[in-house]
């Protein structure tokens, strides 16, 4: 079976499970969704950077990543920056534990802070979004966003696609394509909000569309040179035709917390 028709099957089958969840569950199993596919990601993420095995770096971006998905659960953005404050502290004490094994090196902490910014933080927004007013339509419209985007990027770049992006972290990527996905996902941002939010003026979803879909090829980007620098092609298996938990989410890790900000910050 090709890698296109394994993308079509895992989707009709993913796709209703999320949409119950989003639309029927309550924040706290929404919650919990998002944790346990943070955990996930995380779980990828030390195994591409940290190896196999169980050094002590996997622990640690662990025992910091549930905290700060739980502080995000509760609403509260000044308990999240203080776990989170708390977090980052903790990591660089604990260094100085292995400091005598192993010298003043401070690259495992580096990629420790990286994941634990990267994947728990970004996705916690997708916890507090879900929170807001009408948060569940506001999840919904994040999807929108980046499948229109993606799906329009997928069919332009393959029948038009000729200059590279940047061919040095991602080969597949090209202008025409990414040309396809801010058009999409601009198209997919107006119908919406046509649709659902009728109260928000057209030029914030054009504006959303657009940022959005940008950020997210950025995310996508940021996510192929990490696993460049690992020496592997997908993040995971666990998702058939596409890949690991990190492969779906890289994306949206980036364009949540900016639909987050925006929506907190401008539209109120």
């Amino acid at each position: 079976m090709n890698s296109h028709r394994k993308r079509w099957i895992t989707g009709v089958i993913a796709v209703p499970i999320l949409f119950v969840v989003i639309a029927y569950g309550s924040e706290a199993v929404f919650a919990a969704l998002i944790a346990a596919a943070a955990m996930l990601g995380m779980a990828e993420y030390n195994r591409m950077v940290f190896g196999p095995g169980r050094p002590p770096e996997k622990v640690v971006t662990f025992a910091v990543s549930l905290p700060i998905l739980l502080a995000a659960s509760r609403g509260d953005t000044a308990l999240l920056v203080a776990v989170l404050s708390f977090a980052v502290m903790s990591v660089l004490m604990l260094n100085l534990l292995r400091v005598k094994e192993r010298g003043p090196d401070l690259r495992s902490v580096g990629s420790v802070l990286l994941g634990v910014l990267t994947i728990p933080l970004l996705m916690s927004h997708f916890i507090l979004l879900r929170r807001t007013a009408q948060g569940e339509l506001w999840i919904f419209f994040i999807l929108v966003l980046a499948f229109a985007g993606d799906i329009a990027a997928y069919y332009v770049g393959r029948a038009l696609g000729k200059r590279k992006v940047l061919p040095e972290a991602s080969p597949g990527k090209t202008v025409e394509g990414t040309i396809g996905l801010v058009a999409g996902s601009i198209a997919g941002c107006l119908l919406f909000a046509a649709y659902f939010f009728p109260r928000i003026d057209w030029p914030h979803a054009v504006v959303l569309g657009f940022v959005g879909s940008i950020i997210g090829q950025l995310g996508d980007l940021s996510e192929s040179v990490l696993k460049r620098s690992a020496g592997v092609k997908d993040s995971g298996t666990i998702l058939p035709g596409h890949g690991g938990i990190l492969d779906r989410l890289d994306c949206l890790m980036f364009i949540t917390p900016f639909v987050y900000y925006y929506r907190v910050l401008i539209i109120r």
